[in-house]
C-alpha cells in the first residue's frame, strides 16, 4: 500500500466533505434567518411534539441559565467567563441542530447540561437557580428518550447534585433537589407516554379509515352488482320475448312493447349505476331515495312483465321495518329473482315475506332445472346478500331442498338497532379522523351456480 499517495487522497476527501457540510450549514442558517417561524416549526416536528411545547422547554432552559449567570455576576464572579461557558453548553443543542442538522440525542443533551451544571456549581452562589437546568433537562430527556436512557440519566443528575452538595456548593437540602429532578423526569415521561399514545391512536385511526374505505368500496360493488344483474336479467327476458314475438306470431306491437320495457329498464339501470359510481367521486351528487320494502311489488312487476311467473305474498306489519332493513330485503329479492331468470329460465318463483314482532323472514324458492347439479356460488351474489344480512344481525341460507332452490333470510328486529348503532359509531369515528388529520376477480360460474 502506498501510504504517501493514499494519505493526500484521504485528506482531500475529508476537506471536500467539510466544505460541503459548511455550505449546507450556511444554507440552513440563511433559511432559518429568512423564515425563522416556519423553519423552527419544521424542526420541532422532528421531535414529535407541537412547536409550542418545544419552545416552552427551550425557553425554560434558557431562562434558568440566564438567571444563574446573573446570580454569579452579581455575586462577584465578574468578569469570569465560566457562567457564559455554562450558558452556552446548556443551550448548545438548538444552534447545532439549526446550523448543522444534528438531531439532539438524549445522551448528548445530558452531557451538555450536566457539563453546564458542573461549570455553574464550580462558582457557588446563595439560593442558586442552576440546579433547575438539570430539572428541565431531565424532563426533556424523559420526553425524548426511553426508560433505559432517561432513568440512568436522572440518577446521574441527582448524583452530580449530591456531589456538589457534599462539598458545600449547594445551600439547600439535597432531598429537595432530588425530588425536583424526579418531578421533572416524571413530567417528561408523561409527555413521552402521551406522544406514544397519540402515535398509536393515529395508527389505529388510519387502520379504521382504510377499513371504512374498503367497506364502502365493497358496498358500492354490491350495489353495482345488484343493479347490473337485475337490469340485464330483465332486459334479456324482454329482448327474448320480442324475438319470439317477431319469429312466431309476427306481432310487432308485442315486440315493440317488450323492447320499450327493455329500454326503460336499461335507462333506469344506467341512472342507478351513475348514482352509485358517483359516490366514488369527490363532488357532491344528487341523492335519490334508496329502494325499500314498498318498492318490492314494483320490482316483481318488472320481472312479471318480462315473462317470469312469480307467486308473491307478504304478511305482517311493515311499521317496524327500518330503511336499512327494507333496502336489504329489496336487494335480496332483486338478486334472487335475477338468479332465477339467469339459471332457471321459465321456472316459477315463489316469494314470501313474513313480518312478525321479533323477526322478518324472506323466502325465495324455485324448481331446479332438470339435469342441473346445484353448486353453491362464490361470486358477489350470495356473498353480497350474506354481508347485507350480517350487518343487520341476521342469517342467510341458500341450498337445494326437494328439487327446489331455496334462499331464506332471517333478520331479527330486536338486534338491528344495535348493529346500526355500532355501524353509525364507526362512521362517526371515521368522520372525526378525517376532520383532524389529513381484488379478487370472480371466476366464471357454471349453470346452476348461484
Amino acid at each position: 500500500m502506498n501510504v504517501t499517495s493514499a494519505t493526500p487522497q484521504a485528506v482531500g476527501q475529508a476537506l471536500r466533505e467539510l466544505r460541503a457540510e459548511a455550505r449546507a450549514s450556511r444554507g440552513r442558517i440563511r433559511l432559518f434567518l429568512r423564515h425563522p417561524a416556519s423553519e423552527f416549526r419544521r424542526h420541532a416536528e422532528q421531535f414529535g411534539y407541537p412547536a409550542n411545547v418545544v419552545v416552552l422547554i427551550d425557553m425554560i432552559l434558557l431562562a434558568v441559565s440566564v438567571i444563574a449567570v446573573f446570580q454569579r455576576y452579581s455575586s462577584g464572579y465578574f468578569p469570569s467567563v465560566l457562567p457564559m461557558v455554562a450558558l452556552l453548553l446548556a443551550n448548545l443543542t438548538g444552534p447545532l441542530y439549526v446550523a448543522f442538522g444534528l438531531m439532539p440525542k438524549p445522551l448528548v443533551i445530558a452531557g451538555f447540561t450536566m457539563g453546564a451544571e458542573a461549570v455553574f456549581l464550580a462558582q457557588p452562589v446563595p439560593t442558586d437557580s442552576a440546579p433547575f437546568v438539570l430539572i428541565a433537562a431531565a424532563g426533556e430527556i424523559a420526553a425524548l428518550g426511553s426508560l433505559l436512557v432517561s432513568v440512568p440519566v436522572a440518577c446521574a443528575m441527582i448524583a452530580e447534585l449530591w456531589f456538589f452538595h457534599a462539598i458545600g456548593h449547594l445551600d439547600i437540602g439535597m432531598p429537595v433537589w432530588a425530588f425536583a429532578v424526579a418531578c421533572g423526569w416524571m413530567a417528561g415521561q408523561m409527555m413521552n407516554y402521551q406522544r406514544r399514545y397519540l402515535y398509536q391512536e393515529r395508527e389505529n385511526q388510519a387502520v379504521r379509515a382504510v377499513q371504512a374505505a374498503d367497506d364502502e368500496r365493497r358496498r358500492i360493488a354490491r350495489e353495482v352488482h345488484d343493479v347490473i344483474a337485475h337490469s340485464l336479467s330483465i332486459t334479456l327476458l324482454h329482448v327474448t320475448a320480442a324475438r319470439h314475438a317477431l319469429q312466431t306470431d309476427r306481432d310487432v306491437d308485442e315486440a315493440v312493447d317488450a323492447l320499450t320495457d327493455a329500454e326503460r329498464l336499461g335507462r333506469q339501470a344506467m341512472a342507478d349505476i351513475r348514482r352509485t359510481v358517483g359516490l366514488l367521486g369527490q363532488q357532491p351528487s344528487l341523492q335519490t331515495p334508496e329502494p325499500g320494502l314498498d318498492d318490492i311489488p314494483e320490482l316483481i312487476q318488472d320481472f312479471v312483465r318480462a315473462g317470469m311467473e312469480i307467486d308473491f305474498r307478504m304478511s305482517g306489519s311493515a311499521r317496524e321495518v327500518s330503511a336499512g332493513v327494507g333496502l336489504a330485503l329489496y336487494r335480496i329479492c332483486q338478486e334472487s329473482l335475477a338468479n332465477i331468470a339467469k339459471h332457471a329460465p321459465g321456472a316459477e318463483a315463489r316469494l314470501r315475506i313474513e313480518m312478525s314482532a321479533r323477526e322478518i323472514t324472506l323466502t325465495v324458492a324455485n324448481p331446479l332445472p332438470p339435469g342441473v347439479l346445484p353448486r353453491p356460488g362464490h361470486g358477489m351474489g350470495i356473498s353480497g346478500m350474506q354481508q347485507r344480512i350480517s350487518l343487520l344481525g341476521g342469517t342467510l341460507s341458500s341450498a337445494a331442498e326437494d328439487d327446489r332452490w331455496r334462499v331464506v333470510a332471517r333478520i331479527p328486529l330486536s338486534g338491528q338497532f344495535e348493529c346500526l348503532a355500532s355501524t353509525a359509531e364507526e362512521h362517526v369515528r371515521t368522520m372525526l379522523f378525517s376532520m383532524i388529520r389529513k381484488p379478487a376477480a370472480d371466476g366464471p360460474r357454471g349453470e346452476g351456480e348461484r
